[in-house]
């Protein structure tokens, strides 16, 4: 009975020790793995820099007063389309006392003045028809009655401006009328009737009174930062996308580099232009976000793969994929690269589009070998 017991402890503890061997050796076995392949494909491949910026018109003015007032009238608003020579807003002349005072006191010197060479001029024709006087003295006497009559002249046409804003033969320069000098969209009318205003002068720009833009000409203005500022130049392609106009995009050129940068948070920014061409029937206002991509290469049409599939080889530096030759056996291929997206990458040598190559990231278990 106790040999019986004994024979079968010692046939649990083997049983146990095999068990226990299984489980040891069964966890040590690695995984066997496959990897997927992939195929090199024709595509194009386009290498690009994105600048961000704004879309504002190409030709923008500022109209302003050309002479001092209230606003009496104002005919336009935001928004509207006007032509040249359309009227932007009445100007309303205010004269002040002291300049009216003293343009009447000058009209009125200047006609005593003229009435007294007039009385001399008149006995100096008298004289010279009499052959008395010189023909140099006439001329010099007729010279100054001349002159008080410009005076004349001067001081009543001054006098008319300061109280009226305008006079006979000045309409085109001083006028209360203040007309578009170009045609397009009214942008903007930062004034109100009511409000005065003031011509330009060497000391003030003078009051803003419409600002009108042709928007069927607009401009890309952005930046780009002094890593890629080396990359472009004027000429490239470019294509320009607006936020909140999501299905316009207008394929152009790059036709402005700054050749100086400014410093912004901390890094040099360079601004860049591009003219862009508004299609018929869409409105695109001046303002709006836009993006720029800028295509630095291309290569069309040529073979291509994933930049996931390369590997690097670390003593050589060479960039190198891995072929099948055989079931999950493969061999090392060298690859010579060209124009990169970032994601796909341009294949001049090395593979060819027959091959398969190892997706050396996408390794999974294999399956049917773990059943």
């Amino acid at each position: 009975m106790k040999k019986s017991k004994t024979i079968l402890i010692l046939l649990f503890i083997v049983i146990a020790f095999v068990l226990a061997l299984g489980y040891l050796w069964k966890r040590d076995q690695q995984k066997p793995v496959i990897f997927k392949t992939k195929n090199a494909k024709i595509e194009t491949i386009k290498s690009t820099t994105v600048a961000s910026g704004k879309i504002t018109p190409k030709e923008e003015v500022i109209i302003r007063p050309n002479i001092p007032g209230i606003i009496d009238e104002i005919y336009v608003q935001a928004g509207d389309t006007i032509k040249t020579g359309d009227l932007i807003a009445k100007i309303k002349v205010i004269p002040t006392i002291n300049n009216l005072q003293s343009a009447a006191n000058n009209v009125t010197s200047a006609k005593i003045n003229l009435e007294a060479q007039q009385k001399i001029y008149d006995r100096q024709v008298l004289l010279f028809e009499k052959e008395v006087i010189s023909a140099n003295t006439f001329d010099q006497n007729k010279a100054t009655y001349q002159q008080a009559k410009q005076r004349w002249i001067s001081a009543t046409e001054n006098y008319q401006i300061i109280q009226t804003g305008t006079t006979k033969g000045f309409k085109n320069v001083a006028n209360t009328l203040v007309k578009s000098t170009i045609g397009g969209v009214v942008l903007e009318v930062p004034v109100e009737e009511g409000v005065q205003v003031i011509p330009s002068n060497n000391f003030n720009a003078g009051t803003e009174l419409a600002t009108i833009a042709d928007v069927g000409k607009m401009i890309f203005k952005g930046t780009i930062d002094e890593s890629e500022v080396g990359k472009i130049k004027e000429g490239m392609p470019i294509s320009i996308k607006i936020g909140a106009l999501p299905n316009l995009k207008f394929n152009t050129i790059l036709d402005y580099i700054a050749p100086k940068g400014v410093e912004k948070n901390g890094a040099v920014q360079f601004d860049i232009e591009s003219s862009i061409t508004v299609p018929k029937n869409t409105v695109v206002r001046s303002g709006l976000s836009a993006n720029a991509s800028i295509i630095l290469e291309i290569a069309e049409e040529v073979l291509s793969i994933n930049e996931s599939l390369l590997q690097y080889d670390k003593k050589t530096k060479k960039t190198y994929v891995e072929v099948l030759i055989a079931d999950q056996e493969f061999e090392r291929k060298n690859v010579v690269l060209g124009v990169s997206d970032g994601i796909k990458v341009e294949i001049k040598e090395g593979i060819t589009k027959d091959h398969k190559i190892k997706d050396w990231n996408a390794i999974v278990p294999n399956k049917n070998k773990k059943k």
